[in-house]
């Protein structure tokens, strides 16, 4: 078990939170249009990225809040927090677990 800082209520241990996927995903603007290949794509395929990773949060046993993490997949350590609408920290590319 880890330590997640919500942004709203400060530290917590992380059974209080449930991660939601990939943070920053774009939806497409017209999805009427894409072909079904496209809408899978869209809704599947995701980066699974070995290392740093931006995901979405939600706080269901507190403050039931929305936020973003930056977690290192490699070592489960979450490296930044920050909440929903703000952009990522330019200098998580230069963190090393």
């Amino acid at each position: 078990m880890f330590l997640i800082n919500c942004p709203y209520c400060g530290p917590r241990e992380e059974s209080e939170f449930h991660p939601a996927g990939e943070a920053h995903l774009k939806r497409p603007a017209n999805p009427e249009k894409l072909s079904d290949i496209e809408w899978a794509d869209y809704l599947f395929m995701r980066q699974n990225t070995k290392g740093i990773l931006l995901e979405r949060w939600v706080h269901r046993h507190g403050c039931r809040r929305w936020f973003n993490v930056a977690r290192d997949t490699r070592t489960n350590k979450v490296l930044h927090v920050y909440q929903m609408g703000d952009s990522p920290p330019t200098q998580l590319k230069h963190i090393k677990p």
